[in-house]
């Protein structure tokens, strides 16, 4: 946003139309010990960062991995281009939208994800690249919470969803005044978000409802 506020958005969404369903605000780390800027943006004591502190005085641990950690674009690639299958996921204004995918199981690292899980240890989630044919490495990543033995067709068209949760924030800026608010408190933040989501709601249920007929 233009003051420097930033938010992350959860919404519904289907081939027809989306929602933002909820909100939050995102703070630095460094706002957990600042209890005069907390103040001041009557930010509520039960907000913080959502991650258990170190064990031993404040020193990390080390991770403890039984391999090294790789990168998303280091396990595709080892996968190699042969792994890539090429999925039409809906029609464009020029035809069918289609593109070349590489699906991978993979278990997520990273230590502070690690502490704020039961158990420590990380599920295993589906990793989704794009690949195009002409591209010498893939383009473009999903990490993916859907059950194991979910078809790539169907993994390729809900991380192409995301286009329709781009045109929600195309609305919401441009019609609805998302970025707008220009205030500094949390509890004002989440009034405004909230309000430009119900907005939204009422603006794509008339947009879907089908019009009465007229009077004859």
């Amino acid at each position: 946003m233009a003051n420097c506020q930033v938010g992350v958005s959860i919404h519904a969404a289907t081939d027809q139309a989306s929602c933002p369903l909820d909100w939050r605000l995102f703070l630095p780390e460094s706002w957990d010990q600042d209890a005069e800027r907390r103040r001041a943006a009557h930010l509520p004591e039960a907000v913080a960062q959502q991650v258990a502190p170190p064990p031993g005085g404040g020193v990390d641990p080390a991770p403890g991995y039984r391999a090294r950690r790789s990168s998303l674009q280091e396990l595709v690639v080892a996968a190699g281009s042969s792994a890539a299958k090429t999925v039409a996921w809906r029609e464009g204004s020029r035809g069918k939208l289609r593109s070349r995918f590489v699906a991978l199981r993979v278990h997520p690292a990273g230590i502070k994800l690690r502490r704020a899980v039961a158990g420590g240890e990380l599920p295993v989630r589906w990793l989704l690249a794009e690949w195009p044919a002409d591209q010498p490495e893939p383009v473009k990543y999903w990490l993916a919470s859907l059950p194991d033995d979910t078809p790539l067709v169907e993994l390729v068209r809900l991380a192409k969803l995301r286009w329709r949760i781009e045109h929600d924030y195309r609305e919401l800026k441009d019609g609805l005044g998302l970025d707008h608010f220009e205030g500094r408190s949390f509890g004002g933040w989440h009034h405004h978000m909230t309000l430009v989501s119900v907005a939204h709601a009422f603006v794509t249920l008339q947009r879907l409802d089908p019009k009465p007929a007229a009077p004859a």
